[in-house]
Parts: C-alpha cells; sequence; structure tokens
C-alpha cells in the first residue's frame, strides 16, 4: 500500500478490514476464498447493518488484499461493490451559515470553518493548510494533495482573506496556518468536527452541520449563482470523468473572476 501510495488513512482502514475478515473465521485469509467473502459481506449487511459505503471499503480492502498483496488467482471481478444508496446532501442557506458561524466562540475555529464554506475544502485539506499557501496577490490558496494526491487551487474571497489577515495578527501562526496544541502541529480534524457537532446545537438550527454539509453548501450556493459546473469540478478537487490526467487545473484568471458564496454572507 506504501508502494502504491495510498493515503495513510486507506492504509488503516484497510488493514482493519482485512483484520475484521480474518477474525470472523479465525483463519488466515490466504485460506479464504470467494465463498467467504460473500458470507462475510452479508454478514456486515444484515447483521452488523452497516452502509453500503462502508461495506465497499471492506470489498477494497479485500481487493487489494487477494490481487495485489497475495496475488491469488481469485476472479476477483466475483467480489461486487454495494449499491450505494443515493441520497440527496444537507444544505444551508446563506443566513443559515452566517448563524452557524456566529456561534463558534473560539476564532480559530471559527475561521477555518469559514475557510471551509468559503473555499469548499475538505476538513482534512483545511486542517493541512500552510501560511506559505495564501496567495494574496493572485488571490488564490493552494491545496497541497488533496483527495487522489492531488494539488489545486481554490479562489481566495477578498472578504476571507480580510479575517484570515485578522486572524493571523493575534494567532502568529508559523508553518500551519491553523496549529493545533502547538505551532508544529496541524489542528485535528476531529477537533473540527466536535466544534461544527457542538456549533450546530448552540446556534439552534434544526439541521446536522458537518464540515462536509458546509462543502456541499458552497458549491450549491455557486450553482445557484450562476458559476458552471466544469469550474465548480475543479475547485472542490472531483475527478473528471473525461480526464485520465493526474492534475487538474483551472486558469487563475477563472479563479479571480469566481466570486466565492462568502462574499456574499451577512456581516459576522
Amino acid at each position: 500500500m506504501r508502494i502504491r501510495n495510498l493515503s495513510l488513512n486507506t492504509q488503516k482502514k484497510y488493514l482493519k478490514q482485512v483484520a475484521a475478515f480474518a477474525n470472523h473465521f479465525h483463519k488466515s485469509p490466504r485460506v479464504l476464498g470467494i465463498e467467504e467473502i460473500r458470507v462475510f459481506l452479508l454478514y456486515l449487511a444484515r447483521v452488523k447493518k452497516l452502509s453500503s459505503s462502508s461495506i465497499n471499503v471492506t470489498v477494497s480492502a479485500l481487493r487489494f488484499l487477494y490481487k495485489v498483496t497475495l496475488g491469488c488467482k481469485l476472479d476477483i471481478e466475483k467480489i461486487h461493490f454495494a449499491r450505494r444508496e443515493r441520497k440527496l446532501p444537507v444544505v444551508l442557506s446563506s443566513d443559515e451559515v452566517a448563524q452557524f458561524l456566529k456561534a463558534i466562540k473560539n476564532k480559530k475555529h471559527r475561521v477555518i470553518l469559514m475557510t471551509v464554506y468559503a473555499t469548499g475544502l475538505r476538513v482534512l485539506e483545511a486542517t493541512r493548510l500552510k501560511v506559505s499557501d495564501i496567495d494574496s496577490r493572485r488571490m488564490t490558496i493552494r491545496v497541497r494533495q488533496g483527495k487522489g494526491k492531488k494539488d489545486r487551487y481554490v479562489m481566495l474571497s477578498g472578504k476571507l482573506l480580510t479575517v484570515l489577515r485578522d486572524y493571523w495578527r493575534e494567532y502568529r501562526p508559523c508553518s500551519w496556518l491553523f496549529y493545533g496544541e502547538s505551532k508544529n502541529a496541524p489542528l485535528s480534524p476531529e477537533t473540527v468536527r466536535q466544534v461544527c457537532r457542538l456549533a450546530s446545537y448552540e446556534s439552534g438550527l434544526k439541521k446536522r452541520v458537518t464540515p462536509h454539509i458546509l462543502r456541499h453548501s458552497f458549491a450549491t450556493h455557486l450553482l445557484e449563482q450562476g458559476t458552471n459546473l466544469r469550474t465548480i469540478q475543479v475547485l472542490l478537487g472531483h475527478k473528471s470523468p473525461k480526464s485520465t490526467t493526474v492534475y487538474t487545473h483551472i486558469a487563475v484568471q477563472d479563479l479571480k473572476t469566481t466570486t466565492s458564496p462568502f462574499d456574499s454572507l451577512p456581516d459576522l
């Protein structure tokens, strides 16, 4: 998995699923096969009642184990992925986003979630931002090694730049823009999720708010403003169905002319 350059998070998930598979039968996966895999997947679905996305992590892990690690001659295509449920994501209105952000008392926590909404970053991408990634001259933010190990740029809202400068004057980050307990380590994504849960409750909103819901709201609000889907796709770092290139770029000029929905929020 390291040679294939899989993310550390993916490696941990795969190891956990393979261990669960082996423990279920109390045997080495090397002596197990397609039938045991089917039995295990049915167990996850019917007994553990896992979601299709969770089951598919197990499928991916076992496919990798048998095809790559063990090099077995199993008909790997018979290990089917579960059909994923098609659910529409929860989206906040602009007023709800403002109401949510106002409920966050800690400035660092409020600013990182402002950044998530203003740019559409994933929570891990936001926590891994460095001070040097903020380019006020080009009005862009560099996202280093996002999902799929890809770099990309997103637009830097003028309103967000003002917020970040005020934050920098107070916290004086050195390397990591949003540092954790020490300036030498980034803020934990789980900390940001916990902040979301607390602020969601204290804001009085009936909708559950997570960093990913802010990301969904960012994309939806851009679409409602008339931004084309291709631009939104690149800003979010989604893989293009028509492209086989490793990195997807967008012209900086296009980024400058794309207005972040953050700019249309009421004053916070």
